[in-house]
């Protein structure tokens, strides 16, 4: 049974230009070939570029390693130099250590010598100053020596000043007023007195004795009488006899040779007041001064200048109080027991 589609046939030249459809496929078969040709050499490329970042990976890793080594091989040098530092700064340590225990050891004992010494020293120095004060309270006590027990304590806080320890300063304070109640006594010229005595004993030959008034006058008698022998006679004879009252100068009997042994003795009291006056004895000053006033006021030209001088001299020497109360020094040795009983 015959359709209308049966009738292809006919129509078949009508697909003979379809005939050349074998070469699309065949250039899609060079193409498919190009392509796979590309990726091999994509991947050949690739591999070998891989290959070449490995073999540069594997040589860089090496350098790393060898620089690696290098560094370790660096590092256990510098940690074995370390170690030897180490040790050696150990050994100087320990090495320091030690001289610094010696060190410490000479210290201590230093430290222990200067205190033996400083008390040593501070001892002596006590010993000392214990001297001067018990020598100025014997000078106090014994001469009335002002002056030395002064000059004495004046010495001990001049040693005190110098060893300038706060230790001493109640022992300074008190020989401070020791010094201030000595300073205010007041003070006797014993030299200037002791001179003005012995200038009346150079002068003691040279005063006239009271026997000698009337044989001044003699000279002038003879020399008015020359002009009358008879009146110079006369003169004469009444020279042989004379009557004088005798009351209080007995001077006028002593016979000549005893002139010598009058002032002889009022020299001796004249040097026996000096010597009183230098031993502080104001009773036994005196007592010579007041002979010797009644010696110069019995025996001797009380009319002459030189024997009233004397009188006076005498009578202002006498009035010195050569003795005066004398403060002691008990504040200075009782801070010094004070001290010496702390120790």
């Amino acid at each position: 049974m015959s359709t209308p589609h049966d009738t292809p046939p006919v129509a078949a030249p009508a697909a003979i230009p379809h005939a050349p459809a074998p070469a699309p496929r065949h250039a899609l078969s060079l193409v498919s070939l190009l392509i796979a040709v590309l990726s091999i050499a994509v991947a050949i490329w690739s591999w070998s570029d891989s290959r070449e970042r490995v073999r540069e990976l594997k040589t860089e890793l090496g350098r790393r390693l060898a620089d690696s080594g290098k560094e370790i091989s660096e590092s256990r040098l510098l940690a074995r130099n370390a170690d030897d530092a180490m040790r050696q700064v150990s050994e100087r340590v320990a090495h320091i250590e030690s001289q610094m225990a010696g060190a410490q050891q000479q210290q201590l004992a230093l430290e222990s010598l200067y205190k033996d010494l400083v008390q040593g020293r501070d001892q002596w120095t006590l010993a000392e100053i214990e001297q001067v004060l018990l020598t100025a309270a014997q000078q106090l006590q014994l001469a009335g020596n002002v002056k030395a027990a002064i000059i004495a304590l004046e010495g001990a806080d001049t040693r005190l000043q110098r060893v300038n320890k706060p230790q001493f300063t109640a022992l300074r304070r008190a020989i401070a007023s020791d010094l201030a109640q000595l300073k205010a006594v007041p003070s006797v010229d014993e030299v200037g007195a002791s001179a003005r005595i012995e200038a009346l004993v150079a002068r003691h030959a040279s005063w006239p004795l009271a026997s000698a008034q009337s044989s001044e006058a003699k000279p002038a008698l003879r020399a008015e009488g020359s002009r009358d022998l008879g009146q110079e006679l006369w003169t004469e004879l009444k020279h042989i006899v004379q009557i004088r009252r005798v009351d209080r100068n007995e001077a006028i009997l002593l016979p000549p040779d005893q002139a010598y042994f009058l002032r002889e003795n009022l020299r001796l009291r004249l040097l026996s007041a000096r010597l009183a006056l230098l031993a502080q004895d104001q009773a036994g000053f005196r007592a010579d001064l007041n002979a010797v006033a009644q010696m110069l006021a019995r025996y001797f030209n009380t009319r002459d200048a030189g024997v009233a001088a004397a009188q006076k001299e005498v009578k202002r020497l006498a009035s010195l109080q050569i003795v005066t109360k004398l403060p002691g020094i008990d504040a200075s040795l009782a801070a010094l027991d004070a001290y010496k009983g702390n120790l």
